[in-house]
């Protein structure tokens, strides 16, 4: 299979699972740099833990962590890039299940049973994580598009749907797959109209197979 992304216009090929771009990782730092990044991503995730995200600000994380706060903006620009750093860290975790892990999210079953997998496992993170993504997602909603996250979950449906449906334009398809999964889309779904996981992940199932 040729490894090149898929093209607008169908017939486009997609790359083999094993050539996946992957979340952007922390460039090569010194041991000190690498240290104070993870003393600031801690820092992060228990001041979300204990008061939520809308208690981050970019003074409050270089407290919690003891690093300066010109480093921190440094490293991480703003409050905005810094959740979003977070969430790239975490979700590693989450590709090398669905890229490597065990089926049915990760290889070894059709391609249909895995894009089942991955939306029903995207339901769930999207859960477990709506306070951060959407506090990320509503102070730059444009940004969720070029992180490292949603680029590898894009690519990823792409080759599964090019796979279910070969010739279709797959990279749009893909982008309108994930559409539904914006933070304040599940937000709205989630908490406003209070619907559970188990509803959530029939309805996208349903959804895929209107036109099936």
């Amino acid at each position: 299979m040729s490894t090149e992304y898929p093209r607008a216009g169908g017939a486009a090929a997609v790359p083999s699972a094993g050539l996946l771009p992957t979340v952007d990782a922390p460039a090569p730092e010194r041991a000190d740099a690498a240290r104070n990044r993870r003393k600031i991503l801690d820092a992060t995730a228990r001041i979300i833990a204990e008061d939520g995200p809308e208690a981050v600000t970019m003074n409050q994380v270089a407290h919690a962590s003891g690093i300066g706060v010109g480093t921190v903006y440094r490293r991480f620009g703003d409050v905005s890039q810094l959740l979003w750093a977070l969430l790239d860290d975490r979700e590693r975790r989450f590709q090398e299940a669905f890229m490597t892990g065990p089926p049915p999210l990760g290889p070894g079953v059709p391609a249909g049973e895995r894009l089942d997998a991955f939306l029903d496992a995207l339901v769930d993170r999207i859960g477990e994580q709506r306070s951060i993504l959407l506090a990320a997602h509503s102070a730059s909603p444009r940004a969720r598009y070029h992180s490292g996250a949603y680029r590898v979950m894009h690519t990823h449906a792409a080759l599964l749907i090019g796979q279910l449906r070969p010739g279709s334009d797959s990279t749009l398809l893909a982008h309108l797959l994930l559409a539904p999964f914006s933070p304040d889309v599940m937000h709205h779904l989630a908490v406003e109209q209070e619907l559970s996981a188990v509803r959530l992940k029939a309805g996208v199932r349903h959804l895929l197979r209107l036109r099936a």
